[in-house]
């Protein structure tokens, strides 16, 4: 092993099995997101005492969606949802290669704004509506994800995602009340009830689909693809809090989904404000506690 160019060629093994890993997850998500995404169907169905359609009736959807024709109401629209798509597919590329947390947040946003934007692109009404709830859902979660950011970085003394693997200690011992407060914006970030306000996924509670009403045909398909990617970014962030062994983490981020389900079907909506001051108290709190406790672990005070 003292051989360089042996170690040169370990390194570039290792190198190239993480971009095929990350290449694979790319692929292997939006069917994972997708089937989760049935799974919330049939466990709906079950609460409302119906049976519900099959676990692989979502993507019965898409591939119904993309035979139509394409209609849209804007160009820019389709610009802000192609852009929207593609920020996901890199969050998830920089989360497998275990780049930086930090950068990656940031991505989270910006893929955030792209939604807006393309709902702001409309004259829709409603569709105006969704993208100002949709501004102020950004308002009450992206502070938390960038105090977790933050929490990694005061943990490991880097933004770098790899680090968290390469830990012995699981986050989750020095950070669980961040871990909670991601818990509770994933609500939020996933558009569920009680703060499913930009969009909702029951026709109970919604005549129009908010921010995704002038979306149609091939195009409501590239968001439906998007969500997918984003489920399995979040419960991604989710299993990082135990990512040695990382089954374990995985095990917990599924739970966390089946708890967000089951919170969106016995919940009733809330006000916006509830929301917003909701998130700012309860989560923010909870962020900043643990990052006092981690500057005190580190002797900062």
């Amino acid at each position: 092993m003292n051989d360089p160019q042996a170690v040169t060629q370990q390194i570039m093994q290792q190198q190239l099995m993480t971009i095929g890993l990350a290449m694979l997850a790319v692929i292997i998500a939006p069917f994972a997101g997708g089937f989760l995404a049935g799974l919330d169907r049939i466990l709906t169905a079950r609460l409302q005492g119906r049976k519900g359609p099959p676990v692989w009736q979502p993507f019965y959807d898409v591939f119904k969606l993309l035979g139509k024709n394409q209609i849209t109401a804007s160009r820019m629209q389709l610009v802000w949802m192609y852009a929207y798509l593609a920020i996901m597919v890199f969050c998830l590329i920089f989360i497998a290669l275990g780049l930086d947390m930090l950068l990656t947040v940031f991505l989270l946003g910006f893929a955030g704004v792209c939604l807006v934007l393309g709902g702001f692109s409309s004259k829709s009404p409603y569709s105006h509506f969704g993208a100002n709830r949709e501004l102020v859902q950004m308002l009450a979660y992206e502070p938390v994800l960038l105090l977790m950011a933050l929490a990694v970085y005061f943990q490991n003394k880097t933004f770098l995602i790899s680090r968290i693997y390469d830990s012995n200690e699981p986050l989750m011992y020095s950070m669980w009340p961040i871990f909670i407060a991601l818990v509770i914006i994933i609500t939020i970030k996933l558009r569920k009830s009680p703060f499913d306000f930009s969009t909702c996924h029951h026709a109970h509670q919604e005549i129009v689909r908010g921010i995704l009403t002038e979306y149609s045909g091939s195009y409501y398909a590239l968001f439906m693809i998007a969500e997918w990617y984003e489920i399995i970014i979040l419960l991604w962030l989710v299993a990082l809090f135990w990512a040695v062994p990382l089954w374990v983490g995985v095990l917990i981020a599924l739970a966390v989904y089946f708890l967000e389900m089951f919170i969106d079907n016995i919940a009733a909506r809330m006000t916006i404000g509830w929301m917003v001051k909701y998130s700012w108290v309860a989560a923010m709190v909870l962020c900043m506690t643990n990052l006092v406790y981690l500057f005190i672990k580190r002797g900062v005070f």
